[in-house]
């Protein structure tokens, strides 16, 4: 590329990663840059339902995107969080909520004090103490924002909605800021015989579609990434051992909670999103533990309601491109690496790889600096979330089960290991950098799988016993007496954001 000349962007492959990239790059590129998305409609996606994190809210909003309109557009409903089922053992429930755990006290987190007060008789179970988990343990929902003055926090909040409707939507949004969509399937990818760039993708019709920047949203396959550029996977698969993945849509079931389901199974968990026309369900396995068939014959059991499609089975290597971006390609999405679904965070790294992307979007040829430093980033990223992810795993409280009991026993990445040690003897939890997950993601998650630290901050020592039963109580009332002023989940979809009747079965 040069200054004097069009900047040419082709996105390889649709799919919500690939029309994120091309609404965001409509959004904020104009002339002289030329965005053009190659997508089949011969290549389908599952698109049952996603889930997503707070973050999403930012990537909508700076694309200028109008809450109420997207929801009705995607089936979308509310998220506060994650309930955890059989994770920390069989029978135990917990939820990872968004937002605050409690209030600090002076320099300490809140769970600093609830270790005391917990171990003092005093504290009930950590999700009392934070208000997305109270609401949502009462399907209730409201947007609320933080008052000054007001001791109450704010109710951060995600979506689920439906992928495929999310991905029509943003075509829409793309095409109208000058997104040009090519369909057809690519046969081939010429690379410049000078310094093996990627020079054009060629579909089965002999179109030449040339580009001198390319996005590799492909999927799996990285057909650009992998395949053309040979860049190399590195698997996790000896921390995330689930390989395999079936989903299908039901017909809803109410009440309509406002939060995502993870259920424990023998070999692996199922999943549960609720969208306002159906219910997304899957089951993620191993299987070296568990056939294809007895796999999906339990999603089918656990199914609240009748389905509307056949299961569909989806496999997999859980890890990563050794680089995200090699030459003149940057993948995003599951052609640069794939951490299941157990935290959405799956769009919420198609969201970060294209702000990265916009940040080292190059002015003339690709700087080998830039490249390198767009990947160290990518790495730092995806490796943070991967011991989020692995921690549920590895602190799983299910013995007797050969998968689970395994888990326990492998190996930890260095930096996963020390800060569950860390966490184990002091309750300590050191946030690095700009991590997706915070302290209190941390907090909520060791906890609820059952990883009580040996002892707590000695400030926590400082309120005598009546204060701190006093703070307890009073974070409990005020947040129960905050989540009944608000209206059912369902009643707010309704009047806020209704999709109308579609037919459930596409």
């Amino acid at each position: 590329m040069n200054g004097d000349t069009a900047r040419r962007i082709v996105i390889v492959g649709g799919g919500t990663s690939g029309w994120m990239t091309a609404a965001a790059l409509g959004r904020f590129l104009g002339p002289p840059w030329q965005v053009t998305l190659v997508e089949s409609e011969e290549i389908g996606t599952v698109g049952v339902g996603e889930a997503t994190i707070p973050m999403i809210r930012n990537f909508n909003l700076a694309l200028g995107i109008d809450e109420a309109e997207f929801l009705a557009a995607t089936q979308g409903t509310y998220k506060l969080g994650i309930q955890f089922e059989g994770w920390g053992g069989f029978g135990q429930t917990y939820m990872h909520a968004f937002g605050m755990v409690g209030r600090s006290l002076g320099l300490l987190p809140f769970h600093q004090y609830w270790l005391r007060g917990r171990a003092e008789g005093l504290a009930g179970p950590l999700g009392d103490y934070v208000l997305n988990a109270v609401i949502a343990g009462q399907n209730r929902f409201a947007h609320v924002e933080r008052r000054p003055g007001s001791p109450l926090p704010a109710v951060p909040y995600a979506y689920h909605f439906d992928a495929s409707l999310y991905a029509r939507f943003l075509r829409r949004f793309a095409e109208l800021r000058g997104v040009t969509r090519r369909e057809g399937r690519i046969a081939e990818v010429a690379r410049h015989g000078e310094n093996g760039d990627v020079a054009a993708v060629i579909l089965t019709d002999g179109t030449r579609i040339e580009g001198d920047l390319f996005v590799d949203c492909s999927g799996f396959r990285a057909l650009l990434l992998g395949e053309a550029l040979g860049v190399p996977y590195v698997s996790w698969a000896k921390w995330l051992a689930c390989d395999r993945a079936v989903a299908v849509p039901s017909r809803r079931c109410d009440p309509l909670v406002p939060y995502t389901r993870s259920i424990a199974e023998p070999a692996g968990w199922r999943w549960r999103i609720p969208l306002q026309h159906r219910t997304g369900n899957g089951h993620v396995w191993c299987s070296d533990h568990m056939g294809e068939d007895e796999a999906t014959t339990r999603l089918l059991a656990g199914l609240d309601a009748e389905p509307l499609a056949d299961p569909r089975v989806l496999r997999f290597t859980a890890g990563r491109r050794e680089r995200f971006w090699e030459r003149n390609v940057v993948a995003i999405g599951l052609a640069s690496g794939f951490i299941e679904p157990l935290e959405s965070t799956s769009i919420h790294l198609v969201q970060t790889a294209i702000n990265r992307l916009l940040d080292f979007l190059p002015s003339g040829a690709v700087a080998a600096a830039d490249r390198d430093g767009f990947n160290r980033l990518a790495v730092w990223e995806i490796e943070r979330i991967r011991d989020f992810v692995v921690a549920h795993y590895v602190c799983n409280g299910r013995a007797g089960e050969p998968f689970w009991d395994y888990l326990r026993t492998v190996d930890l990445p260095e930096t996963l290991a020390e800060r569950i040690a860390m966490f184990r003897a002091t309750g300590r939890i050191v946030r690095e950098g700009d991590e997706l997950f915070d302290v209190v993601g941390w907090a909520q998650v060791l906890i609820g799988q059952g990883v009580i630290p040996d002892a707590w901050h000695p400030l926590a020592d400082q309120p005598d016993r009546d204060q701190l039963a006093g703070f307890l109580d009073t974070l409990t009332t005020a947040y129960l007496r905050d989540a009944e002023r608000m209206p059912a989940h369902a009643d707010h979809v309704a009047r806020f954001c209704p999709a109308g009747d579609i037919d459930v079965a596409a």
